[in-house]
């Protein structure tokens, strides 16, 4: 079996846990609106990222992540109790900031097409 397979199978199945568990389960305000873009995982599954975006300003994500990192030990139980690892891994949140840099690239490309029909109408 290739090495960081199985790492990468139990970070969908932990990505998905998270998602569910935010959803349900954690009842801090500030994660409202959160969406878990994926998980990272190291080869010995002892240690993972979750990324994770937010819609809002800097501000948003600010708050966002320190709902995370407050909610982090109850998500980690929650895990722990739906999963049959050995060992949970310890999670930290990170911003995942590629919807917004998405985002800005599609309003340039916009603002192109915009332009180049001006030009091509003068």
């Amino acid at each position: 079996m290739l090495a960081g397979k199985r790492a990468n199978r139990v970070g969908d199945q932990i990505q998905r846990e998270i998602a569910n568990i935010l959803m349900d389960k954690v009842r801090d305000p500030r994660v409202n609106g959160v969406t878990i873009t994926g998980v990272r995982l190291s080869n010995d599954l002892k240690s993972g990222r979750v990324f994770y975006s937010v819609i809002g300003d800097k501000a948003q994500v600010e708050r966002a992540q320190a709902g995370l990192d407050s909610a982090r030990r109850f998500i980690k139980r929650e895990i722990a109790q739906c999963m049959a690892l050995k060992y949970v891994p310890e999670i930290m949140f990170v911003h995942d900031s590629s919807l917004e840099t998405g985002s800005s690239m599609e309003a340039l490309f916009q603002k192109l097409k915009t332009d180049e029909g001006k030009n091509v109408a003068e």
